[in-house]
């Protein structure tokens, strides 16, 4: 199984300049390349491979106009390449939505080093046309490293490398847990475990409230120094608050992750043998305007694609039920359907006598998916 390993780099502000250019030029090739893809097919034209692209990129490097491409690793440009073209190839293939292109203010800045070139040191690491760069903690060394990226997360610059690892097939219990998702609980487990709203707590409600403030402050400002037509005079104040709002979402963004991660190793850890969940349609329940904030707080996809992992790496099987299966509707004890059952309905009872929480009561049922499938 390959893990990632992610590790803060310390680079000096002359490095700092040179990562800022290597992201940049990733970021240029993949609108690049998704214009010419675009461009190619619009006129009838076939798929552009990955080579032909990489040719027309060393092309221009030659010219004068393009030859700030060739200040930085050969290798960021061909990545840029292939990573472009495969998001081109899921969209057509219907496993995602059309690519959209990448910018400066939101996308997340980053780019790839080649695994041939990089080279570790007690505390620093060779990134390649950057130098050595100091890191926070030792990455591991005399490995085999796959896929490495530097990211840069609006405070902090990191470098995120894959491992390939073995671990230990450790004795399961005969357990079967299964877990319903929602919005006025994270994950309700079949076994009692229950995991809170994150977004509920003291700690996030005060960081949401200071980022309204700024935002309101950020509008006001922009509305003060409105020019002709749609131009805005950006001000020293105007960028130091927007930096306090980057900020602010990054803390408030660990602070969810790190939440998911703590739910699913305490599941994890209980050692059952299956753990069952809904294959939820996250995509389509974020179309509706009054959940989808919620939604999209709570990580759903990001909690389920962690079970995904974590099952797999102590060898838990892992079972998703089709997304139309009424497990909430269905009761827990003598398997009547209760059809009229409302959202805001939130203990279920049923005429056999049973009164039980609606959520227990469907990850209840998903435990028992395969016995009442059959």
């Amino acid at each position: 199984m390959i893990r990632s390993r992610k590790v803060r780099l310390k680079p000096t502000k002359e490095q700092e300049q040179q990562l800022w250019k290597s992201v940049g030029t990733a970021r240029w090739v993949y609108n690049w390349v998704l214009i010419r893809q675009k461009a190619n097919y619009e006129y009838g034209g076939k798929f552009i491979s990955d080579n032909d692209l990489r040719k027309e990129i060393t092309q221009l490097k030659q010219t004068d106009e393009f030859k700030w491409l060739s200040e930085v690793s050969n290798n960021v440009a061909k990545q840029a390449v292939k990573d472009a073209c495969d998001a081109y190839k899921r969209f057509f293939k219907g496993q995602s939505q059309f690519p959209k292109f990448k910018s400066r203010k939101r996308s997340k800045a980053s780019f790839y080093n080649d695994t041939s070139k990089l080279k570790v040191k007690k505390n620093l690491v060779l990134i390649e046309k950057v130098g050595w760069v100091k890191t926070s903690e030792q990455l591991p060394m005399n490995v085999k490293y796959t896929n490495p990226r530097i990211s840069f997360d609006k405070k902090y610059w990191y470098i995120s490398i894959g491992i390939e690892q073995k671990f230990e097939q450790e004795e399961l219990s005969d357990q079967i847990i299964g877990i319903d998702l929602g919005i006025k609980e994270l994950a309700v487990c079949s076994n009692g475990q229950v995991f809170k709203n994150i977004n509920k707590t003291k700690e996030v409600r005060k960081h949401e409230k200071r980022l309204r403030r700024l935002q309101r402050s950020v509008s006001r400002k922009y509305e003060m120094n409105k020019k002709e037509g749609n131009r805005f005079v950006k001000t020293s104040n105007l960028i130091k608050i927007e930096k306090k709002m980057q900020h602010l979402h990054r803390r408030l963004t660990n602070i969810r992750d790190n939440h998911l991660h703590q739910a699913t190793n305490a599941i994890v850890k209980t050692k059952p043998c299956k753990v069952v969940m809904e294959d939820l349609n996250v995509s389509g329940m974020m179309k509706n305007r009054h959940l989808s904030k919620a939604l999209a707080n709570q990580k759903l996809f990001e909690f389920i694609r962690q079970m995904k992992y974590k099952c797999e790496k102590y060898s838990i099987e892992f079972i998703q039920v089709d997304r139309f299966y009424p497990s909430s509707k269905t009761c827990s004890c003598c398997g009547t359907i209760k059809k009229d059952l409302k959202l805001s309905d939130r203990t279920y009872a049923c005429e056999c006598g049973l009164k039980i929480d609606r959520d227990l009561n469907a990850s209840i049922n998903l435990a028992n998916f395969e016995k009442l499938a059959v």
